[in-house]
């Protein structure tokens, strides 16, 4: 698909994301409504209200802005307030700016070498849905210096802090990304449709099959080495004290690990395999994606299939965290509600960015050199073509 037809649809998703974002943001202010949590128990208020203050305009009730002016008068305290609530408000807008503008770029790139047509709707619209969750994590991690210094003492354990803000708001993302990806498809489809059939590349199943295998390998590494309980530790204690950048092992894990890999330890044999089963059916779904996707692009190029290879990995993310909140669902009887059992569900979206790319653009060299110069797949003429 040209670009001048994509830019269309990705335009609309992302504008529809950063207003469902709005939104989701405007609504905490109305948990705190007398009557408003009438239909919600406390514990279920609570959630949302936490799941939604990172995109709201309205500082938390925790944040008291301008308090901690040390013998200062009520006017000096007053103007620091005002500027602390500045810095609050730049770090809002520069994260909405930056949901639309990762969005866009990303959404652009997938409809144009992955459009929606012969088969390949659900493929991308699973990829703009992952992309949208990637979209507001990175959006979330280029606001959060200025969410820090808005609370004061910005430089006081600024990476360990910057890990905190980072993994916060992910769960809206889940849904509203969801949205967004299923309008940008559906204009995308439009379009694609007064460009006539595309062509494809034919990659020899060989080739494919290798180049899933190192690109699963990559994300295995995350999953299963880095993530295993000592080496994720050793990793947490890393600490070069090297002035603001002290203490970078939070932000080390955030980036670099998929999950949390135990031993059994004193937990059932029958337990522990059920809670592996989510890393079976992580790497299952990435090497089923990468073993699929050289096929449905319409050029296997590094950055598409990098992208691809990110939307797959936060896909095989998203299946493994709802099979565990089935299992825990199922073990606890809901007792906990499903709310509070979805609280882990888009975690390990900056490991999955990190590894995806490299998983990725290791799959796409792959494909290069075993597969050699892939010959384009001729379509057959449509009648009056």
């Amino acid at each position: 698909m040209a670009y001048r037809r994509a830019v269309l649809p990705a335009l609309a998703g992302g504008l529809l994301l950063t207003a469902l974002l709005w939104w989701a943001g405007e609504s905490a202010h109305a948990l705190h409504l007398p009557g408003a949590p009438g239909p919600l128990d406390g514990q279920t208020a609570v959630e949302l209200e936490h799941w939604l203050t990172p995109w709201s305009y309205d500082p938390p009730a925790s944040v008291q802005f301008g308090t901690e002016v040390p013998g200062g008068v009520r006017d000096a305290a007053g103007t620091a307030g005002t500027s602390y609530l500045a810095l609050y408000t730049a770090a809002l807008q520069i994260r909405f700016g930056a949901v639309f503008a990762f969005f866009v770029a990303g959404a652009l790139l997938l409809v144009r070498r992955l459009p929606p047509v012969h088969g390949r709707m659900p493929a991308t619209l699973l990829a703009i849905w992952a992309w949208g969750l990637v979209a507001g994590t990175l959006a979330v991690a280029v606001s959060a210096p200025w969410l820090i210094a808005s609370g004061g003492h910005g430089s006081f354990r600024f990476l360990p802090r910057l890990a905190g803000v980072i993994s916060s708001g992910r769960q809206v993302l889940v849904v509203t990304a969801l949205v967004a990806a299923a309008v940008t498809v559906l204009l995308a489809r439009g379009t694609a449709r007064e460009d006539g059939p595309e062509s494809h590349e034919a990659v020899p199943a060989r080739a494919a099959r290798l180049a899933a295998t190192i690109g699963t390998a990559v994300i295995a590494l995350s999953l299963v080495v880095l993530s295993y309980q000592p080496v994720a530790a050793a990793l947490q204690r890393v600490s070069p004290a090297i002035g603001l950048f002290t203490e970078p092992g939070d932000l080390l894990r955030q980036w670099l690990l998929l999950g949390a890999w135990t031993p059994p330890g004193g937990a059932p044999l029958g337990g522990w395999l059920l809670y592996r089963a989510g890393d079976v059916l992580l790497l299952a779904v990435v090497w089923w994606a990468l073993r699929r996707l050289p096929g449905l692009l319409t050029r296997a190029t590094v950055p598409a299939m990098a992208v691809g290879a990110v939307c797959a990995t936060v896909l095989g993310l998203l299946a493994s965290q709802l099979l565990r909140v089935a299992v825990d669902g199922a073990g606890s009887g809901l007792r906990w509600g499903l709310l509070h059992l979805s609280a882990g569900l888009g975690e390990g979206v900056p490991a999955a960015l990190t590894c995806g790319l490299v998983a990725g653009a290791a799959a796409a060299l792959t494909l290069r050199a075993v597969g050699g110069r892939a010959q384009p797949a001729h379509r057959p003429r449509t009648p009056g073509a």
